[in-house]
């Protein structure tokens, strides 16, 4: 199949053409049932001739190109309506009835002869003239109304509000909103992605824009993605400035699967400047060795590393309720043990030489001992809640 994509060094665009190559050249294998051979980009700087040659040879096309901020009105109907009457006419010209796709905008519902921004009108009109292709020459045409877009890779201080905050607040410059409780329905590049993928396998989903029933039945005249996120500018800027400055807490928040809160953050750090791509962390350190903590999480305990210097002996305390993970990643460790009044030590001979979780078991006083006379013992501890210096829940007791 191959597939031309209009406007594919934009936002949209770029992300769908990675998508597609990834597919054709066998690095995502998730899509075994489409077979993508040539990906056509065309966008501004691409000829007359480079589009004739695609749209005679395409067996779908995404039209994704399109303006909506120009220096001067006139330019909407141009780039919205005048390119798509170019390219559905060289489809004419070859004879090539494959499907087409429009990226429309919610902002053409808003629309109607007399009223509406003239970027909605532009795309209400170039909607108007799919459904008129598709009636005349009997090719599919699959028209998506989307709502505010984003994610990587799309361009701040453009036409979205969340690329602009990102990009602001990742490089601690000012953000303004005027109103916190401004909701804004946001659809995630990879869902938008991932619908495109469905409607080449045949797996669009169809509305009416407005009528729930026609979407239960999956009937319509419109196409949608159906995951879309409802989020106030408020809730935006707070978890955005939550991210920045998770380098200071270590504080993860809660990223649940399918998120919005999720997509956000992948979002946010895409706009990171060099010099935040890596932080520092606070290294604890005596004679012994260090301790350093890596990662904290609201619910899900707390990550750190330990290096301890030849032939020392690290913990030596006990807790009621905390529990933890060592896991020595290299070097060679003897991890004792002890239940609290008892005598029995349990022993667990671990190494970098094969890796394995040992608990740390509440109610039993525990150790690491490095058995190197000259290497360092580094080991990953993961406790199951953060260290609370008001409540240690650590007692001092050796295992000997």
């Amino acid at each position: 199949m191959n597939v031309l994509v209009t406007g594919a060094q934009g936002f949209v665009g770029k992300n769908l053409v990675c998508a597609l190559e990834n597919l054709r050249d066998g690095k995502d294998r998730t899509r075994p049932a489409l077979a993508i051979g040539e990906v056509y980009r065309y966008d501004v700087g691409s000829s007359a001739e480079e589009l004739e040659h695609f749209c005679k040879n395409a067996d779908f096309v995404f039209h994704l190109a399109g303006v909506n901020r120009p220096k001067v009105a006139t330019e909407f109907v141009e780039g919205n309506l005048g390119l798509s009457e170019t390219l559905l006419a060289s489809l004419k010209r070859n004879g090539n009835r494959c499907p087409v796709m429009l990226s429309s905008s919610i902002q053409a519902s808003l629309c109607g002869r007399f009223e509406g921004s003239d970027y909605g009108k532009s795309k209400r009109a170039a909607e108007e003239l799919f459904f008129a292709y598709e009636k005349e020459c009997g090719a599919k045409a699959y028209v998506y109304r989307f709502p505010n877009l984003f994610g990587k890779w799309c361009r701040p201080n453009y036409n979205s509000a969340v690329a602009t905050f990102c990009n602001n607040i990742a490089n601690d410059l000012p953000v303004t909103v005027n109103d916190r409780n401004t909701e804004l329905e946001l659809l995630y590049i990879d869902d938008l992605v991932s619908a495109m993928l469905d409607l080449l396998e045949g797996k669009a989903v169809r509305c009416d824009y407005d009528g729930a029933a026609s979407i239960a039945s999956g009937e319509g005249k419109y196409c949608f993605v159906p995951v879309t996120h409802k989020v106030t500018l408020g809730k935006i800027v707070d978890l955005l400035n939550e991210f920045h400055g998770q380098p200071q807490t270590l504080i993860m928040p809660e990223l649940p699967a399918g998120s919005f809160e999720k997509k956000l953050y992948s979002t946010y750090l895409s706009y990171l400047p060099k010099e935040k791509a890596a932080f520092p962390l606070k290294m604890n350190t005596d004679a012994r060795g260090s301790f350093t903590e890596l990662l904290k999480t609201e619910k899900c305990g707390q990550f750190s590393v330990n290096i301890s210097e030849p032939n020392v002996t690290k913990g030596e305390h006990w807790h009621n309720s905390k529990w933890e993970f060592f896991i020595v990643v290299s070097g060679h460790a003897l991890i004792q043990e002890r239940k609290i009044g008892t005598d029995e030590v349990l022993e667990f001979e671990v190494s970098g030489e094969k890796i394995e979780a040992v608990h740390m078991l509440p109610g039993y006083t525990h150790n690491i001992i490095n058995l190197s006379k000259t290497e360092k013992l580094v080991t990953v501890m993961w406790a199951n809640e953060p260290f609370d210096p008001a409540h240690p829940d650590t007692f001092y007791e050796k295992v000997n």
